[in-house]
């Protein structure tokens, strides 16, 4: 842990150290949007800070704008460099404390708010462990993955205008279901709405050309939670021939803290075992996974949080480098903003994994809550994500990130 002289930054179980400083957007009273760092039970005004001179790290402001894309469009150079001056802040015994100090407000007294704009977004299937277990469900453990699953990373492009912040309500989605008792679909509420737990990554460089993982791994800006809400009877409906649409349309949360590439250097790890020879253009010549602990937590309306799930972002099978790569392969531009999901997160065990439909066993196992049980989301349910890197002495952490799933919306189809 680099200590601080903020306290509260210094505890084992702070999430933000002076070793993470992760960036997000928050308000105060008068509603005004600034870029802010998150410091122990703190954030400091970057915004403020760069008005006042403190933060100069380019010739223009790119502070101002009330998100940190153009912090993002300035080059990895300065992403350093502004990381070095905030570092530079807030060390015990900096000599810029009494500058700084009065730009800090308490975390519990602002609100957050979406950190970035995100260009695209792009959801992969890049957890096997998952994979396996729907593949399993619905066409039997020998043809669970299929056979393009192993040689490259399967994605789908999703809606970057229904991409949320932590703390936004989701409400049920309607769309086409199909009975197995009756020929044709019907429009309703989605019965089995779901969540899936994911790592999120943040494109930071702009490319026009296929890219390699080494330089797609230099791209990448940072990582939040991400939580890629589904309605799986809507997806079981539509998704043939061309994969998921409306089922995966209605919302997808974000954690509010974007904690950087370079705050998640020291928990790089290597890839796992691979069952068959990659193509040489989505080989890894530096690791690009991460030790990442992640957790899932749910809130039956009004009563205690329940710990259902724990696994790690390791359980991955192919990087945020890698899904990269494969994305600009066949020329497909990328920008600065754009969002890559990866996939299902889930472990080996069924306490590990990332989603409902795998915890309740596409409903026939149902998840033990005390009181209730669960097979999918209820409305009033909240789930929360928390995750983080941890060391002997210091933890990075995302902070939460939750959605509470509200009702349908009134039939949108005039009767």
């Amino acid at each position: 842990m680099i200590k601080s002289w903020v306290e509260s930054a210094n505890k084992p179980s702070c999430e933000f150290p002076v070793n993470n400083l992760p960036y997000g957007v928050f308000s105060r009273t008068d509603g005004l949007l600034r870029c802010g760092v998150a410091i122990g039970d703190f954030v400091f005004d970057c915004s403020a800070a760069e008005e006042q001179g403190l933060l100069e790290v380019s010739k223009a402001p790119i502070l101002s704008k009330s998100v940190w894309n153009p912090l993002m469009e300035s080059g990895s150079a300065t992403w350093s460099e502004l990381r070095e001056r905030l570092m530079d802040f807030f060390v015990e015994g900096s000599t810029k404390q009494s500058l700084v100090q009065s730009l800090l407000y308490p975390l519990s007294e602002v609100n957050l708010h979406m950190p970035f704009n995100v260009a695209e977004f792009t959801d992969f299937y890049s957890g096997k462990h998952h994979a396996s277990n729907v593949g399993t469900m619905f066409r039997g453990q020998e043809n669970a993955l299929p056979p393009n699953w192993l040689h490259m990373p399967i994605g789908y492009n999703g809606r970057a205008s229904s991409v949320f912040v932590s703390g936004t309500n989701v409400h049920r989605p309607w769309g086409q279901l199909k009975s197995t008792k009756h020929e044709n679909p019907a429009f309703l509420p989605s019965r089995r709405f779901d969540f899936e737990l994911e790592m999120g990554a943040i494109v930071g460089k702009n490319s026009n050309a296929p890219v390699s993982t080494e330089e797609a791994d230099a791209m990448i800006f940072g990582y939040v939670m991400l939580n890629d809400w589904s309605a799986r009877d809507i997806q079981a409906w539509e998704y043939q021939p061309l994969g998921p649409f409306q089922a995966k349309a209605a919302a997808t949360t974000i954690s509010p803290w974007i904690v950087t590439s370079l705050a998640l250097d020291p928990f790089r790890i290597s890839a796992p075992d691979r069952d068959v020879e990659l193509l040489p253009y989505l080989k890894e010549t530096n690791p690009s996974f991460y030790n990442i602990n992640l957790e899932v937590f749910l809130s039956p309306a009004g009563t205690e949080e329940h710990l259902i799930s724990r696994t790690n972002y390791n359980e991955i099978y192919y990087s945020a480098a890698q899904q990269l790569a494969h994305h600009t392969s066949s020329g497909c531009p990328m920008r600065v903003g754009d969002l890559l999901g990866s996939g299902t997160i889930s472990g080996s065990d069924r306490n590990s994994r990332g989603s409902m439909l795998e915890l309740s066993w596409g409903g026939k196992e149902p998840l033990n809550l005390g009181n209730e049980t669960r097979t999918f989301l209820q409305d009033g349910d909240t789930v929360i994500f928390r995750g983080g890197a941890k060391t002997s002495d210091y933890k990075v952490g995302f902070g939460e990130c939750i959605g509470k799933v509200m009702p349908a919306l009134e039939n949108p189809i005039s009767t």
